[in-house]
């Protein structure tokens, strides 16, 4: 976990208003690895959005299977980096994440997105929200209809969680208080 929140660091630097969109099917197993990350970060949200100096630094978006659909309601919080977070097929061992710039997405790596392959959603939320996009796939043991999601794939979950937290706590990403209320 250290090296994913050193590199989230790294991709976060200068960040002003980080957007999170868990992504995948709460029915199918291990593609629920976007929404579990979602669902946790939710949690956090509610207690950093009330602290001052953060308010406006984070905000949670629960893509589904159709994360396209939440375009307008991104774009209306206007963040400076969006995170992605997905099941994807790397082929690893089930819990291995996998952390890509936007632009390193490619043919070769099958992400959960439903309804768009995942280059063409990069791409449509790149050119609609002009803003930095980082993509975490987490490798799924069962993507099968009624089952639950695996041991190795909710611990996954948890630290992608906990590395977005930590990184979001950090000092350098928090917003001064002229900044939360509009003034400079």
């Amino acid at each position: 976990m250290q090296s994913l929140t050193k590199e989230l660091q790294n991709r976060l630097k200068g960040a002003k208003r980080v957007a999170v969109l868990g992504v995948g099917s709460d029915l199918r197993g291990d593609d629920a690895a976007g929404m579990l990350v979602a669902q946790r970060m939710g949690k956090y949200e509610s207690r950093i959005t009330n602290h001052e100096r953060r308010k406006g630094l984070l905000r949670v978006f629960y893509g589904s299977t159709a994360p396209e659909n939440l375009t307008g309601e991104i774009r209306r919080f206007k963040p400076t980096h969006l995170i992605i977070v997905d099941t994807a097929d790397i082929k690893q061992k089930p819990g291995t994440v996998l952390l890509l710039k936007g632009e390193d997405v490619s043919a070769g790596i099958s992400f959960s997105t439903h309804k768009l392959p995942p280059r063409v959603m990069v791409d449509y939320f790149g050119k609609t929200l002009k803003c930095r996009i980082i993509l975490i796939g987490i490798q799924p043991k069962t993507l099968e209809f009624g089952r639950a999601v695996s041991k190795e794939v909710k611990g996954s979950a948890k630290d992608v969680s906990d590395a977005i937290i930590s990184v979001v706590n950090s000092p350098g990403l928090s917003k001064s208080k002229a900044a939360c209320t509009g003034r400079g």
